[in-house]
């Protein structure tokens, strides 16, 4: 699974790096061996958001069910438990620091790794991953708007960036990076990703070898010079959107497996059948030979799948007054999992049309009922919820106690409607919200929030769109602010600049502060944690001098599994039940 995000938005609930909800466990456990369990069967998972892209790694693509999707039918060097442990994969391939100074690590794909379509795993796939990742190529200024960003990539591309051009292997099957500074987050920074042959056919190239040496004879991109180089744009533009679909395309190459299953069927907007992929055994090996997965919405049609037969394992996102539902299954016979999710739901503002000016924001934010709304979707499901207060650190964090008292979250502890007036001063702009409106929770804020900014004089417009569609709507200029989550998989630090460095590829608000760019600069190569937590608590301070938005809630996850399965284990992270997959079976 290539070009880690460790932070991916949450169509539910909170993308290297952050994604959409998911579930908690309590500790990392090996892969069950198949003496433990039978192989066959079936099961059917409920899920809350439809399938947009089979690339997971681009920022339209960066949701929780493609991100879920793009997992089990991807492979790679390795994968995150639920303990948030980085476990090394070596039946797929190895991954070492050569050096330390300059840091240099070496990938290498293990002989008879390859692709559904028979075509091997090698050095042209992992290139294109390097490229996709690092930015190498882009020559795009962001305050001057000229030059050109190729790959749109959600992971933050800071520490690749740095990369000088890989060195590939001899064996056509590894490339060595060398960084031109230490980097925190080395050993979750690279993976493989989308086939690098398939990309190559789609975008006018002959084969991967083009490919390759078209990758290998462009210069670096140069924002003094921008100079655009069509042949590899026509590359990009087919790696942003080219997998982008909400059906079965008729081209099998759009929706290659190198992983445990293969998708065989989509139902658009209702369903993805996946099958086992019976040549793969360069990974934790699966039990189950097909499973099913449902677009259910709301959490009580996600009960209601699982206590009627029609869903064996589900994980909606719980809210306010649902509990008893989940009470129920349990008193059927269902293993019912509760755990706080490494996630969070924020309202971000745009740093442009009515928003433009710092009053405007401060006073929108002023008229935001936080606790009201953890109130109406947290509940009863924490014990005296209270509203987030950090924008990088989340409750149980140590950080978290100190950062808060400093950071500038108490302007905003309470709803003020004659300060955002009194900002305001007499003004009425018109703000459109863009929200997931097929997910509960965050129809829900929205209500919240409208209702209470139209006390001081706000227009708010409703600008909700369909689960499939909204994720993608958050890089474009339709909105002027928008509710969504992110989650995270707990491992290192690119998360923080993934959202908050100016033009990162999850930075869909234009937030851009240069002291906070310095502190993500300086983040990026700190390996020491005391010195981590101080740097993101001053990016965290500035976000919040800078009225960027206000987090809302950590979010809990809710895990249900009928007697059906057994080896369901949740993670907090944004895989949920789907990190270890291959535990599943029919009992």
């Amino acid at each position: 699974m290539p070009l880690r995000r460790l932070i991916q938005i949450i169509t539910g609930a909170l993308a290297a790096a952050l994604v959409v909800s998911g579930c908690s466990g309590t500790g990392g456990t090996a892969p069950v061996t198949l003496g433990q369990a039978k192989r066959g069967g079936s099961a059917v998972v409920a899920e809350v958001n439809a399938l947009s892209s089979f690339n997971p790694f681009s920022t339209n693509g960066n949701t929780d069910i493609n991100s879920k999707v793009g997992y089990i039918t991807h492979s790679g060097f390795y994968y995150v438990d639920d303990s948030a442990r980085v476990v090394r994969n070596e039946k797929f391939g190895r991954y070492e620091k050569v050096s330390d100074e300059p840091l240099k690590v070496k990938y290498t794909v293990n002989e008879g790794v390859k692709w559904s379509d028979g075509e091997a795993i090698d050095a042209g796939d992992l290139l294109l991953a390097w490229a996709a990742g690092s930015g190498y190529f882009d020559d795009a200024d962001p305050m001057t708007g000229l030059g050109t960003k190729y790959f749109s990539v959600a992971s933050d591309t800071s520490g690749l960036a740095t990369t000088v051009f890989p060195e590939m292997g001899a064996d056509g099957r590894s490339i060595t990076l060398e960084y031109a500074a230490p980097y925190a987050d080395w050993e979750v920074a690279f993976d493989v990703g989308l086939p690098a042959h398939v990309v190559a056919a789609k975008s006018g190239l002959n084969d991967e070898e083009d490919l390759t040496e078209l990758l290998t004879d462009a210069p670096r991109g140069d924002r003094e010079k921008p100079v655009l180089n069509t042949a590899l744009k026509a590359v990009s533009d087919f790696w942003n959107s080219g997998f982008d679909t909400t059906a079965l395309p008729d081209d099998p190459a759009i929706y290659l497996s190198s992983g445990p299953y293969i998708v065989n069927d989509i139902v658009p907007g209702t369903s993805v059948r996946l099958v086992r992929n019976r040549d793969y055994v360069w990974g934790p090996e699966p039990h189950l030979d097909e499973i099913t997965i449902r677009f259910t919405g709301a959490v009580q049609a996600a009960v209601e799948a699982l206590r009627n037969g029609q869903a064996d394992v589900i994980s909606p996102q719980p809210s306010a007054g649902t509990e008893a539902l989940f009470s129920g299954l349990e008193s059927q016979g269902a293993t019912v999992q509760r755990y706080s999710q490494s996630g969070y739901d924020h309202l971000d503002l745009n740093f442009s049309g009515p928003f433009a000016e710092e009053n405007v924001r401060r006073a929108f934010l002023k008229t935001v009922p936080r606790q009201a709304i953890v109130d109406a979707i947290v509940g009863s499901l924490i014990p005296d919820a209270k509203p987030l207060d950090s924008h990088v650190f989340l409750p149980s964090q140590p950080k978290y106690q100190d950062t808060v008292k400093d950071n500038g979250s108490s302007e905003y502890s309470k709803v003020d409607i004659e300060g955002a007036k009194s900002l305001l001063a007499g003004s009425t702009p018109t703000v459109r919200i863009l929200y997931n409106r097929d997910n509960p929770n965050r129809a829900r804020a929205f209500t919240l929030i409208r209702d209470s900014a139209g006390l001081a004089g706000f227009q708010v417009v409703d600008g909700g769109l369909g689960n499939a569609e909204w994720a993608r709507a958050l890089g474009g200029g339709g909105h002027d602010a928008a509710i969504l989550g992110w989650i995270s998989t707990g491992v290192g630090v690119s998360r923080v600049p993934q959202i908050f460095r100016t033009a990162a590829g999850s930075n869909f608000n234009g937030f851009s502060d240069g002291d906070a760019d310095k502190a993500m600069d300086q983040l990026a190569i700190t390996t020491d944690l005391a010195k981590q937590d101080d740097l993101m608590a001053e990016i965290d301070k500035q976000v919040w001098e800078s009225a960027y938005g206000l987090p809302l809630y950590q979010t809990t996850g809710t895990t249900a599994f009928n007697s059906r399965i057994a080896g369901v284990k949740s993670s907090p992270g944004p895989l949920g039940v789907w990190w270890s997959v291959w535990d599943w079976h029919a009992l």
